[in-house]
């Protein structure tokens, strides 16, 4: 997990450094259907890699959700097991006491 941190460290720090580098960048026109617009190349990539990180939230905020449902039904399923395995146990001992003469 450290080392996921520090890769995204490094990858901030290297598009500050593009930033900076390419602040007086021309413009560039931009075509989609039909739309067209001119803007800076730097707020391009900006816009893509904050495309690239929304689309990867998308798909990865239902699986995280989904397993964490998942964990804690089998977390409650595992406690229910330990129940009915250790309690019945100590009730029957106890039950067998009390009815010895």
């Amino acid at each position: 997990m450290q080392f996921f941190y520090w890769l995204i460290f490094l990858m901030a720090i290297g598009i500050a450094i593009f930033t900076v580098q390419n602040s007086d960048a021309p413009f560039i026109n931009i075509k989609f259907l039909l739309w067209q617009f001119e803007t800076s190349l730097v707020y391009t990539i900006f816009g893509s890699i904050g495309a690239g990180i929304l689309i990867s939230l998308f798909f990865w905020i239902p699986r995280v959700v989904k397993t964490s449902i998942r964990s804690r039904e089998l977390k409650r399923e595992i406690k229910n097991l330990e129940t009915v395995l250790y309690k019945p146990a100590s009730l029957g001992q106890n039950g067998n006491k009390s009815k010895e003469p």
